[in-house]
């Protein structure tokens, strides 16, 4: 087989080529498993207050808005209670 043929199929069988072994290693890492038990309390009215850095329309902090979809379920629900105290 030639180095042609070899770009061709994919195999990645030329010397130095390491992108088999780069995908391999991404294949094998733990993939994130997010939490969507939690609804985002977003109403898309998306604005943020520069003096406060919460957003106007779900008064979530910059920081919060930007975590929410790795957060852990318990995580939201704390950011869900403070919410209230924010308006």
């Amino acid at each position: 087989m030639t180095e042609e043929n070899d770009l061709k199929d994919g195999s990645g069988a030329q010397p130095g080529n390491r992108r088999p072994d780069e995908r391999a290693r991404r294949r094998a890492r733990p993939q994130r498993v997010f939490d969507t038990s939690v609804p985002s309390p977003c109403i898309a009215v998306c604005q943020v207050d520069p003096a406060s850095n919460l957003c106007i329309g779900c008064r979530r902090h910059v920081d919060e808005i930007r975590e929410w979809p790795i957060m852990t379920a318990e995580q939201k629900l704390a950011v869900l209670a403070a919410l209230p105290g924010r308006r």
